[in-house]
């Protein structure tokens, strides 16, 4: 496979462009380098790589995106505006990076006979306000849906970020109805692992280990048994390889991906005394209000990927945050 990964400096496309180049395929990262971090990322790909086909361009530059994908058999498209904060602050530039910039991927795809793989989000299902939630001592959770929320969940786009996201997913899913692309959308829940800068406004396991590391203030918005499940970025990219290899029967499909029940963690009542035992220390927290259109829960229902792609979660959760701890540890000149 000839790959070109959009936002390919990134946590995510990273760790994709790693993982491909060693199993064999060619690889092109195109990133314009605006994330922090994203330039230790690219030089982090050059030295692991021995060298690195990239781009650095922008995904709403339509004449860059398409020349980048010329040779190329499949897109992986990471590249995004990433922050619900930032989405509401500024609208317009939300848009353009996330809808248009998918739009311009999806136009040279249809130039170039790529396929396309899209990385969406929960974000698409809203605040899921139809779905019963019990509070328990030290969580939230499902009241109905003991696997987590499928596929079939209504979409409900809340926040600009969730109507940026939730348009360039059903652009992705409709170009396989109407044009015949190859396309398959991940809808992806909290995605966590090495090479993630992590901040308050994205990444948030990410945030609280480099945070706790580092001695920098950590703020918990909500009361912290708000649930997410926890998918570490190995597993992720090995979906990505078998939705490659199943291109032929999983094209046009829509798959929730996540670490699902059994990688399920409160936000600080339950990671925060995991963190707390493996620093070996308590980690101080403020708490601040609740941030609107945060879910209580998000836990994904993995069925169809399993079913489908022969996928399942490997990683669980103390052995994926021990993994990102030790990074973080490692490396801390990264985060001066």
């Amino acid at each position: 496979m000839r790959a070109l990964i959009t936002g390919g400096a990134g946590f995510i496309g990273s760790n994709l462009a790693r993982y491909l180049a060693s199993r064999g395929h060619a690889v092109r990262v195109l990133d314009n380098l605006a994330r922090p971090g994203s330039e230790r990322n690219l030089a982090w790909l050059r030295e692991t790589l021995g060298g690195l086909d990239f781009v650095q361009a922008d995904s709403r530059d339509a004449a860059a995106v398409a020349r980048a994908a010329a040779g190329c058999d499949a897109i992986f498209h990471f590249a995004a505006q990433v922050a619900v904060t930032s989405s509401v602050t500024d609208p317009v530039h939300d848009f353009e990076v996330n809808a248009r910039g998918t739009l311009n991927v999806l136009e040279a795809a249809r130039q170039h006979g790529c396929a396309v793989f899209y990385t969406s989000t929960n974000k698409v299902y809203g605040g899921m306000d139809d779905v019963p939630v019990v509070e328990l001592p030290t969580r939230y959770a499902y009241a109905d849906l003991p696997l987590g929320a499928s596929e079939q969940q209504p979409l409900d786009f809340h926040s600009p970020y969730g109507c940026s996201k939730g348009a360039a997913d059903q652009y992705v899913h409709d170009y396989a109805r109407i044009y015949g692309l190859r396309t398959v959308v991940f809808r992806m829940s909290c995605i966590y692992g090495t090479r993630q800068f992590g901040n308050e406004d994205q990444g948030w396991v990410a945030h609280f280990l480099i945070a706790a590391v580092l001695g920098r203030p950590i703020t918990i918005y909500g009361d912290g048994k708000q649930v997410r499940d926890l998918l570490f970025v190995d597993d992720l990219v090995r979906a990505f390889e078998l939705a490659w290899e199943r291109l032929d029967t999983v094209a046009g499909r829509v798959y929730n991906i996540g670490g699902g029940p059994a990688n399920a963690l409160a936000i600080w009542t339950e990671f925060g005394p995991l963190l707390a035992e493996l620093l070996g220390r308590p980690i101080p927290v403020e708490y601040g209000p609740w941030r609107p259109g945060d879910q209580k829960v998000y836990v994904t229902d993995v069925r169809r990927a399993a079913a489908e792609l022969g996928w399942q979660p490997t990683i669980s959760t103390r052995e994926g945050i021990s993994r990102l701890l030790q990074w973080v540890q490692e490396n801390r000149a990264l985060f001066a």
